[in-house]
């Protein structure tokens, strides 16, 4: 087994000597797992292709699931994109860095291994001290899916990391917990309007106050699979998010929602299953069964996203056979924490009426 080093570094002033171990790892081809401001992320040198080989090992990843480039500098996206259209040039103004990944037309010096195959690629800024100051010393556009083994919940604390990767990757940069807790929003600049292809940290309506005209791709909304040929963005096609516990999606109006649940956690009780469920602060003391924990407010839904990976985790540590979960609002930041709620489920959800 490889020996992962982890390294406690400060997420607001990164000391520069950890900085600098991490970024020659990077240069030699080696594996970082870094601080975003979205999730942790497994990061490699996106322009050699023998170094992003060793991510989709590392995660198990299938090899047609596109990876995200991070930069620390604009211009980068000159070299990365064959073109840049006017208004991705306004978005970057108003939302980098922060969790916006763009897909553009990926330029010839792209290895084909970081699109996934495609002749696109997803581009993004994050804004965490860390992620950039990483970017910046290794000197190389960072190719970083989220660090975790694929189809499991995003890691958003350093322990995730570890649980899932000590053994598969060089060093870990161990900064603390995530501040918003869901990955990125993907957004399409190749379609006309452009796409969401994954809701995440920047919210759809964001998006169109600057832009006017947006769409949502309806993998993005559905409570089915949708089948998908090529996947234009992570978080598209393959299972994703996903903790070791079966998970069921209530959907529907508040009373209904937790009268369902209650029904249905007692009957897996009687069956002799554990089970976790997945409340609101709202609703929290309506339960007395199972084991019960709050994902947030339903009026403060930036609490649900930082929550939701963390919590599926915690109930994997429980044992539980079966985390029951509540439907949320799909706005702001709701629409991408239904997006993963649904998808961690594989569709399994029941409309409460």
């Amino acid at each position: 087994m490889k020996k992962t080093i982890i390294l406690k570094i400060n997420g607001e002033k990164p000391e520069l000597e950890k900085i600098s171990l991490a970024a020659e790892v990077i240069r030699q081809g080696g594996l970082v797992a870094f601080p975003t401001e979205t999730v942790y992320g497994l990061g490699a040198d996106a322009l050699n292709p023998k170094a992003v080989r060793k991510i989709y090992t590392a995660k198990n990843r299938p090899l047609d699931n596109p990876i995200i480039v991070h930069v620390a500098n604009k211009d980068d996206v000159y070299r990365l994109a064959e073109k840049t259209p006017k208004f991705a040039e306004k978005l970057m103004e108003h939302f980098w860095p922060g969790p916006l990944t763009l897909v553009l037309k990926a330029s010839k010096r792209v290895p084909r291994v970081t699109t996934g195959g495609l002749d696109t690629i997803a581009i993004r800024m994050p804004s965490h001290k860390v992620a950039l100051a990483l970017i910046k010393e290794a000197e190389t556009p960072i190719a970083a899916p989220s660090a975790n083994l694929a189809g499991r919940p995003s890691p958003t604390m350093a322990e995730h990391v570890i649980q899932d990767l000590y053994g598969r990757i060089d060093i870990i940069l161990d900064a603390g917990p995530t501040k918003i807790g869901v990955e990125s929003t993907v957004l399409d600049l190749t379609q006309d309007p452009p796409q969401i292809l994954r809701p995440g940290g920047t919210t759809y309506e964001e998006l169109k106050r600057i832009l006017g005209k947006i769409s949502i791709h309806p993998a993005a909304l559905a409570r089915r699979e949708v089948q998908i040929e090529h996947a234009r963005s992570p978080g598209m096609k393959h299972k994703h998010y996903a903790p070791k516990a079966k998970v069921i999606l209530v959907e529907g109006e508040l009373n209904a929602i937790i009268n369902e649940i209650k029904k249905l956690a007692k009957q897996y009780i009687r069956d002799g299953k554990k089970v976790g469920i997945l409340a609101t602060d709202e609703s929290l003391s309506m339960y007395d069964v199972g084991i019960v924990r709050s994902l947030g407010s339903r009026y403060n839904l930036a609490s649900a996203a930082k929550n939701l990976f963390k919590l599926f985790r915690e109930f994997d540590e429980e044992r539980v056979d079966i985390i029951i979960a509540e439907g949320i609002p799909q706005k702001g930041l709701g629409l991408a924490v239904m997006n993963r709620l649904r998808r961690a489920a594989g569709y399994n959800i029941i409309r409460a009426r």
